[in-house]
């Protein structure tokens, strides 16, 4: 009963949002002739998104547009993504940039948006190229970090931390998507040049924090001399920790996460967490409304623009601020 009603709710929401923004189209609005861009999250209720959407408005109001977001209430909500999508597509707005929650299932709704003429950016998470391809799909520009290199430097970071030597876990996320899938990559790829290393345990724990806590509670028991864990998120690190403390192993066990929030940056300065690897929401933000822009003005944009990654430590957590410039 309690999720009927939250859908419901989030429906009503979403049915409200598009009103507004139907109301704004009217002609007797002043600022009507101004494009709308939305962005569509995979969730606000992760401060690495809420950071993007900072951006995002930064952008917008630079350069002169109206700036619609929408999110699910959970990053795994691929339906409800899709909904938001083909709401905003009837409504017509100027521009999608789209951080997908599935990068195969979100191609049937970049494909209703071409046939509407309305330009798509991806945003730190990939498409299915295949998929895209064989439903006559197209994207402008995908605006992201390197995620498999940030997995790579994740592995060497944890190797070194090791010793070259130890047992390891791996909190995954989402398998199939491709953000998590190609973090995953890399931090093998890594460990692959240190083969006394031993990975004891790779679950997933769907990018959620309360996961997080469970799944490593379990390698706990499953596995107590684990040494080391990389978790493919800072909210499953975080949850991660959190069951660490609960047995009574802080500070034994090196963690290292993905994303550089702002609580995985402090748990890292009060040596409960390792490391984190930076990706720069706000820029991504910024450029995917910058670029979305200039596709509206008629302009060619770069198909694949990169933005930054940083290993981030104790060392320099404290002075780790995170920019659009």
């Amino acid at each position: 009963m309690h999720t009927t009603i939250r859908n419901l709710w989030m429906t009503l929401i979403a049915g409200f949002a598009l009103l507004v923004l139907m109301g704004c189209q009217r002609g007797n609005n002043p600022s009507a002739d101004k494009p709308t861009v939305a962005l569509v999250l995979k969730t606000l209720n992760n401060p690495f998104f809420m950071d993007m959407q900072k951006g995002a408005q930064e952008a917008a109001q630079k350069f002169g547009v109206r700036l619609l977001v929408q999110a699910a209430e959970r990053e795994l909500d691929v339906e409800k993504q899709m909904q938001i999508i083909e709401t905003l597509i009837q409504a017509k707005v100027s521009a999608l940039c789209v951080t997908p929650s599935g990068s195969k299932e979100i191609v049937p709704a970049i494909v209703k948006a071409n046939r509407a003429a309305i330009p798509v950016l991806i945003v730190d998470t990939r498409v299915d190229s295949q998929t895209l391809r064989e439903a006559g799909g197209k994207v402008e520009a995908f605006i992201g970090s390197d995620n498999f290199a940030g997995g790579r430097l994740a592995g060497e970071y944890l190797a070194k931390r090791l010793g070259q030597k130890g047992k390891a876990a791996i909190l995954e996320g989402i398998p199939g998507h491709e953000t998590g899938d190609s973090r995953l990559r890399g931090f093998k790829q890594a460990l692959a040049n240190y083969p006394d290393v031993q990975i004891v345990s790779s679950q997933t724990a769907n990018w959620e924090r309360d996961q997080g806590y469970n799944v490593f509670q379990n390698v706990l028991e499953s596995h107590p001399d684990v040494q080391a864990l990389f978790a493919c998120s800072d909210l499953m690190a975080l949850g991660a920790i959190e069951a660490i403390g609960a047995a009574g192993k802080t500070g034994k066990i090196t963690v290292v996460g993905f994303d550089a929030l702002p609580e995985a940056r402090e748990a890292i300065q009060k040596g409960r967490m390792d490391a984190t690897i930076a990706q720069f929401p706000i820029q991504m933000g910024a450029i995917a409304v910058e670029n979305a822009c200039r596709l509206l003005k008629g302009e060619t944009v770069p198909r694949d623009i990169s933005v930054k990654i940083q290993l981030v430590t104790r060392e320099n957590a404290g002075s780790y601020l995170v920019s659009i410039h």
